[in-house]
């Protein structure tokens, strides 16, 4: 016996023997047994361990790297919840967050985090990922091709006229710094997918509710039901991606946070501004000029210095809120691209939706025809047999143990049955014109 479980049975796991061996020498201190088969510290150390990710610069190179889940928050500046939104033990709707330094992206299977020098994505064998960083790879490349194309191109339009160089300089396409271009890439990925989806399912809906339509049955309904499942489940995901894009187009500072390139730019021109720029008082005036000692500066000049860098932030930051209200624009334009290519797969599903709802309606349309025609012949049913119940009445009247003439004449019988079968057809028919006249039956 214990031969043939061998030989059909699988082999046990390592971990489960180890545990179970160190169960049975070690027991716990409040006497009961510990758990057996299951890896507790394994279970800690899972949300700990290296993950591998796919990496992607601005330059299109691409390599895959390993990193622990603590090394990408210090990397990225992100929380732990954001990086959850990533993990593919959980299922998180799509989600779209704009933080101060990346860029956090979960949309169907496209799980990744954009900064403003590259992009991580989760290393995964499905399609679709591949897919991802082949076309973010091609954008990139065909990018810098075009900006090298319009550099030269200004450059020698500089060399011939000045008054040429505004014209080349506005007619030069759009640029879209590098976390856009990975954002539309992503947007396109999942609009593309999910209208693939929508469809399929049409291809397949359309058919078997015209065949369930003339023919009712239980496997036309089965499939009816499983089709509907997976058109709910579908529209539910189409519809959180539309919310999110569609939120993000109606927040000004959640578009604003996403341009991570601005920002760098920003922190790293403040960063060189102040060391390059040291302020001292002379005369009640500000000066840019001369350095001021931190030792020998007195409060007053301190205080000084301190409202003179509150200026200068808040300058730089109505300048920053200019230049983003301008920039807003162009991140707009793109969400709102795709906002309307998903409002269509949007549409499609619902009108998929409501073709359905009006099958169901015509198929219950049907059946309650079908129960009003059985409640009819039922009705006739009862009717008919009311009046085959009258003949019951008379054979059990003449069939009582009595004697009269009427029993000894000849064509008796036959006149107590003509007579009995016209008042039963009588009374039947009456009951008929009553139905009718009620509208129980139709004319």
């Amino acid at each position: 016996m214990s031969e043939l479980k061998e030989r059909l049975l699988p082999p046990r796991p390592a971990s489960a023997i180890n545990l179970r061996g160190d169960a049975g020498s070690r027991p716990s201190p409040s006497g009961r047994q510990p758990l057996l088969g299951v890896d507790v510290l394994g279970l800690k150390k899972r949300g700990q361990g290296l993950k591998s990710w796919i990496r992607v610069d601005t330059f299109a190179n691409s390599q895959v790297i390993e990193v622990d889940k603590f090394t990408m928050m210090r990397r990225c500046d992100l929380p732990a919840r954001d990086l959850r939104l990533l993990d593919p033990l959980f299922v998180y709707p799509s989600t779209i967050l704009g933080r101060e330094k990346a860029i956090v992206v979960n949309l169907e299977q496209i799980r990744c985090i954009i900064t403003a020098d590259e992009v991580l994505l989760l290393n995964s064998l499905d399609n679709y990922v591949l897919r991802y960083v082949v076309e973010l790879q091609q954008r990139l490349k065909a990018s810098s091709v075009t900006e090298v194309w319009n550099q030269d191109s200004l450059e020698l339009s500089r060399r011939r006229s000045r008054s040429l160089d505004n014209v080349f300089q506005n007619s030069s396409p759009d640029y879209l710094p590098f976390e856009f271009r990975a954002l539309e890439v992503a947007l396109e990925a999942a609009c593309t997918f999910l209208d693939s989806q929508a469809s399929e399912l049409e291809i397949e809906a359309y058919p078997l509710l015209d065949e369930l339509t003339s023919k009712i049955s239980t496997l036309n309904l089965e499939r009816a039901r499983r089709l509907k499942s997976r058109l709910v489940a579908l529209t539910r995901r189409v519809q959180k991606v539309r919310d999110e894009i569609e939120q993000l187009m109606d927040d000004d500072g959640d578009m604003a946070e996403m341009y991570l390139t601005e920002k760098k730019k920003r922190m790293e021109g403040s960063l060189y501004g102040d060391q390059s720029l040291p302020v001292y008082r002379s005369n009640d005036c500000f000066s840019l000029s001369a350095p001021v000692s931190p030792v020998s500066s007195p409060p007053e000049s301190r205080r000084l210095e301190k409202s003179l860098s509150i200026v200068r932030s808040r300058h730089d930051s109505a300048k920053s809120s200019e230049g983003a209200t301008e920039n807003i624009e162009e991140l707009e334009m793109l969400l709102e691209a795709y906002f309307v290519v998903i409002d269509s797969t949007l549409n499609k599903l619902t009108s998929l939706k409501e073709y359905i709802d009006d099958t169901e309606d015509f198929i219950n349309i049907q059946l309650d025809n079908v129960r009003n025609q059985l409640i009819q012949f039922e009705l006739l049913l009862t009717t008919a047999t009311f009046v085959v119940a009258i003949f019951g009445v008379v054979a059990g009247i003449f069939g009582m143990n009595f004697e009269i003439d009427f029993f000894e004449q000849p064509g008796a019988f036959k006149w107590v049955l003509t007579i009995t079968g016209v008042c039963g057809l009588v009374v039947f028919l009456a009951f008929v014109w009553f139905y009718k006249r009620r509208r129980l039956m139709p004319l």
